[in-house]
C-alpha cells in the first residue's frame, strides 16, 4: 500500500510557474514508478508525464513537452512536477498516481492521491 498526497496547486497567470510535490508513505516509494494525470472539468482524466523507479527515465504528454518537468527524491519519498509557461488550458486537477510498472494510462496506476488544483488565469 502506498498513500500519496498532492500539494502545491493554485492560481497563476499564463506564463507563469508552479511546482506540485506529491509525497508518498507507506511501502517503499522507490519500487514504484509515478505518474501525473490530470482533468478539467467535462473532461476525462489524462496522462501528464511519468517518472522511473530510480528517476532515470521520464516520458511526456506531447501537450507539456519541454513545459513540465518531473523529479523525484527518494530519500524523501517525493515527486515533483515543475510546470514552467503554463497555460490556461493547462487548467485541471492534477493527480499523482503510484504503480509498479511503467505505464501511460489511467488503468496502469494502483494508487492516486485526492488531487491539486491548478488554475492558469489569462
Amino acid at each position: 500500500q502506498v498513500q500519496l498526497v498532492e500539494s502545491g496547486g493554485g492560481l497563476v497567470q499564463a506564463g507563469g510557474s508552479l511546482r506540485l510535490s506529491c509525497a508518498a508513505s507507506g511501502n517503499t516509494f522507490s519500487n514504484y514508478a509515478v505518474g501525473w494525470f490530470r482533468q478539467a472539468p467535462g473532461k476525462e482524466r489524462e496522462f501528464v508525464g511519468r517518472i522511473s523507479r530510480s528517476g532515470s527515465s521520464t516520458f511526456y504528454a506531447n501537450s507539456v513537452k519541454g513545459r513540465f518537468t518531473i523529479s523525484r527524491d527518494n530519500a524523501k519519498n517525493t515527486v515533483y512536477l515543475q510546470m514552467n509557461s503554463l497555460k490556461p488550458g493547462d487548467t485541471a486537477v492534477y493527480y499523482c498516481a503510484a504503480s509498479r510498472v511503467l505505464s501511460t494510462v489511467v488503468g496502469g496506476y494502483n494508487y492516486w492521491g485526492q488531487g491539486t488544483q491548478v488554475t492558469v488565469s489569462s
